[in-house]
């Protein structure tokens, strides 16, 4: 028995060493950690249980038949993090850098399908280049089944991608398809085709950070939802994600203990408004007010960011947080706001994750490049987003609420369930000098004139007591007490049901 029991230490020694000394003290040079070293960051301690140590690639084409390492290139398992269940893949850049081969492929879909049984949360912690070449279609028919069982666990599972090295070819379009996908600057960069590639089809001279780095995805396209310094910072940073996710769509959102009182009130928001209509102010300030203990996980932060979303809890629970930002853009919503916006509500919708909206808009942004660059269809995305939605829908404007943006964002009409103004919002079709000079452009000669329709259209329209007399706001709210009544309402709304006619699916307007 003890001859067995060595070689089973043996073994997984040689498996735990990946592709050996040299290949991790590089890994390290480079600023990264091993695969294995993440996985204990990510999980809680003496949690994970690896499945698959032993697995190698069957291969025997162009040598491959004489290396073979225990694990193919990529460590799975699943263990808990904060307590909760949660399944793991992580590529080992160490052991064929971490590219992808059939068996590669099968220990990853085996961990996916185990997570859909479970109903568990799914990391996936990416650093490898890609298709292993040596096995050719059989690699890409490990793909193909990865990349479907994405689909078949989006809305049912929070599935969460982590870029911690290169991220190429087939190996970007499984994160693409996930619900959040982050990234750690300088060591990581997702791309299709790489510099060289592009350089012979195209002629352009760029840098893999250039063409695909955190900073390109975390601020220009939209690719990933974060970026981080470092691997550690990174997996810190998702642990407390997960803290924020419900384990599935129906399991409803996590409930952590608080020592915020959900009937705190905030003085300071009374001043937060200021008097010029036409001045900016920080509504992520509003945001840590309300959320307990000023706790906000904001995503995409540097992208789109006239809009901010993100999750906090009330009365220690998950919500998701909509805010038009009156600081950049005045608060305007644009093709890339819009996309970023809607985005975030579906995820919500999917995971019964209640959604607080906060309203200070001014409008869709005007121009040749926003209309050219399809804004109607972009607009059109956040409309539906909370159209579709059926999870708990509280609304409060604190300022502006300008023509079509003030529908879009989840008023009344379509769908709010409580909605409540400060006694600073403006809700009209347009501003009040727009307005007078299109409604009385004979008098636009006579500056007295004007200035006197000015007042009485602020007067009659630039309140939010027209929309309340009509209903469509359910109350005018000081803002001190914006926290205890989003509290109540949505504690009155926890077991909300909304009926939805059959169908195969909807046809979102992508």
């Amino acid at each position: 028995m003890k001859d067995i029991v060595e070689k089973l230490e043996a073994r997984r020694a040689g498996a735990r060493a990946g592709g050996g000394e040299r290949r991790i003290e590089a890994q390290h040079k480079r600023g990264k950690l091993t695969a294995r070293e993440r996985i204990e960051l990510l999980m809680d301690r003496e949690s994970f249980e690896e499945f698959d140590m032993f697995v190698e690639h069957r291969s025997n084409d162009f040598g491959m038949e004489k290396t073979k390492i225990a694990g193919d290139g990529v460590v799975t398992g699943w263990g808990t993090v904060n307590g909760r269940t949660v399944f793991v893949f992580a590529k080992d850049f160490t052991v064929f850098g971490g590219s992808l081969s059939e068996t590669h492929a099968q220990k990853i879909t085996k961990i996916q399908d185990m997570a859909m049984r479970a109903r568990a949360p799914i990391i996936g912690l990416f650093d490898a280049g890609g298709a292993r070449i040596q096995e050719g279609v059989a690699s890409l028919g490990g793909y193909g089944e990865v990349f479907k069982r994405n689909v078949i666990a989006s809305g049912v599972i929070p599935q969460i991608s982590v870029i911690m090295g290169p991220c190429a070819g087939g190996d970007v379009y499984s994160p693409a398809m996930t619900d959040f996908i982050f990234m750690v600057r300088d060591t990581s960069y997702m791309f299709v085709t790489g510099p060289d590639v592009v350089k012979t089809v195209t002629n352009e001279i760029v840098t893999a950070e250039q063409l695909g780095g955190a900073s390109v995805h975390a601020t220009k396209s939209s690719i990933a939802d974060g970026a981080y310094d470092n691997d550690v910072e990174c997996l810190l940073q998702m642990r407390r994600l997960l803290d924020f996710l419900p384990a599935n769509f129906s399991a409803g959102v996590p409930e952590w203990p608080s020592f915020d009182n959900t009937e705190r009130e905030e003085p300071s928001l009374d001043t937060l408004v200021p008097d010029n209509p036409n001045k900016p102010y920080d509504i992520k300030e509003l945001i840590l007010k309300v959320a307990d203990e000023g706790d906000f996980f904001e995503l995409s932060e540097t992208f789109a960011r006239n809009i901010v979303v993100g999750f906090g809890r009330i009365a220690g629970r998950t919500v998701g947080f909509v805010a038009n930002q009156p600081m950049v853009l005045a608060g305007v919503l644009d093709s890339d706001a819009s996309r970023k916006a809607a985005r975030f509500v579906r995820f919500c919708d999917a995971f019964g994750i209640p959604i607080v909206t906060f309203v200070d808009v001014p409008g869709f942004l005007p121009g040749t490049a926003q209309e050219y660059g399809g804004l109607i269809k972009h607009g059109a995305k956040l409309l539906f987003a909370y159209s579709q939605a059926s999870v708990p829908l509280v609304t409060v404007i604190t300022r502006k609420a300008f023509g079509g943006a003030y529908d879009v964002m989840a008023s009344k009409h379509i769908g709010g369930d409580v909605n409540y103004a400060w006694p600073t919002a403006q809700i009209a079709v347009m501003g009040a000098k727009g307005a007078v000079e299109i409604i009385f452009r004979s008098d636009l000669g006579d500056p007295d004139k004007i200035a006197a329709r000015t007042r009485e259209y602020e007067e009659r329209f630039l309140s939010p007591f027209i929309a309340a007399e009509r209903g469509y706001i359910d109350d005018v709210i000081m803002p001190r007490a914006t926290r205890p009544r989003i509290a109540r309402a949505l504690a009155m709304l926890r077991g909300k049901t909304v009926e939805m006619p059959g169908r195969k699916h909807d046809n979102l307007p992508v």
